[in-house]
Parts: structure tokens; sequence; C-alpha cells
């Protein structure tokens, strides 16, 4: 409700011209609202509005795609950051989370071959950003590549020691190389970081797996 007021009373603000600056207000709205789909649409508009060859047109296309993904919706997501990066108003770690964006979306898509294309790319330029290493450490486990998970979710470990998405990932692929006791301890630092988060709440249903007895199998079978 508070989210809801909160993107009400921005939209009350937004001029109400046809303009750039306009639908990209509203389109904050609607994110802070998780009105993703719609903020989306949003950042389109401001993009199409912008002037021929403005740089904040690709800005605002590469926030569309993040939104389309955040949405549900990576194939439009695809869409919107190819032609944010085939422009060259991206820079640096702009470029970089554009290129992670773009993976993610082919990730959602299962064209894993696309994933690992644009997330090497991505990482050259975002190469510290944790999220870019766990997700590339996540691609890898898709991808069967244990020693490539187990690389890069060190790499996300030493830049977020404490992230319990990361930890839960890092027991993930800990136990995927028969590493069981690394894994429980790496599960049990996700919970103590962020019990009732994502990651702490994975962890602790791995770690109550890890607790269940293993069913003994009938003799003759």
């Amino acid at each position: 409700m508070i989210l809801l007021i909160a993107a009400a009373l921005v939209a009350a603000d937004c001029p109400s011209a046809a303009t750039a600056q306009a639908a990209i207000c509203h389109a904050l709205g609607a994110q802070r609202a998780g009105r993703f789909a719609e903020a989306a649409v949003g950042f389109e508009t401001a993009a199409g509005r912008s002037k021929p060859g403005d740089p904040a047109s690709d800005r605002m296309l590469a926030a569309a795609g993040n939104m389309w993904i955040a949405a549900g919706e990576p194939s439009k997501a695809a869409l919107a950051l190819d032609k944010a990066l085939a422009g060259t108003g991206l820079l640096a770690d702009q470029r970089g989370l554009a290129l992670l964006d773009r993976a993610r979306a082919a990730e959602a898509q299962n064209d894993v071959k696309t994933a690992r294309s644009k997330t090497d790319e991505a990482l050259k330029s975002a190469g510290e950003d944790p999220f870019a290493w766990y997700f590339s450490a996540a691609l890898a486990v898709r991808e069967n590549n244990l020693k490539a998970a187990e690389a890069a979710i060190a790499k996300a470990m030493t830049l977020a020691p404490n992230s319990a998405d990361i930890l839960f990932e890092a027991g993930h692929i800990a136990q995927l190389g028969g590493d069981e006791a690394k894994a429980r301890g790496l599960w049990q630092r996700a919970v103590a970081a962020e019990p009732a988060g994502p990651g702490g709440t994975a962890a602790k249903k791995a770690l109550d797996l890890l607790a269940q007895p293993a069913t003994a199998t009938p003799a003759g079978r």
C-alpha cells in the first residue's frame, strides 16, 4: 500500500506533456509500485521521444530491458537490450550491466549459448559486480561445467562474502562437487546472513533436505 501511495504521488508530480522526461517520471513511478511491464513501456516511450542520436535513448532502452526481465517477458527484454547495445550511449559498467541483462534474457529463453557469450562479454566491463559472477556460476552449472562454476562463485564470494544468494549458490556448487560438509557450512552462513530472504530461505530448505535420512532400499530390489 505504501508503495502504491508513493507511486501515485510521483505520478501526480509528473509533467503532462508528451516529453521524454514525463515518460521517465511515469516509468519510475510504475517501477516503484512493482508494475514492471508498465515501467518498461514507459522507458521505451522515453527512448522514442528522445532526440535522434541522444545517448540517453540507449540508457532508457536498457532500463526497459531490465524491467521486461522483472516482468517475466524475456523476449521483449532481448529486443530492447539489443537496441540499446547497438547504440553508443552505454559506457563502461552501464554496457556491462546491459550485457548481463541480455544474458539473463537469453538464459530465461533457454538460449544458453547466447547467455554465455553475453555473460563473458559483460564480465570484461562489470567484473567487479558480484552478481555478474554469481550469474556466471549458475550458468556454468547449467552448462555442466563444474570447474567454471567453482571459479566464478569463488570470485562472487570474494566481492560479496555475506550475500545469502551467493552463499546458497556456493553451497549448491559444493554439493554438486561432492563436498557435503562444505555445502552445509555455506548454507548455514546463508541462513545466518539473511534468515527470511530468498537466499536464506533456500539454504534452510537445503539444510532440511540434508538432515533427512536416506531411504533404505528393501532387500531383493
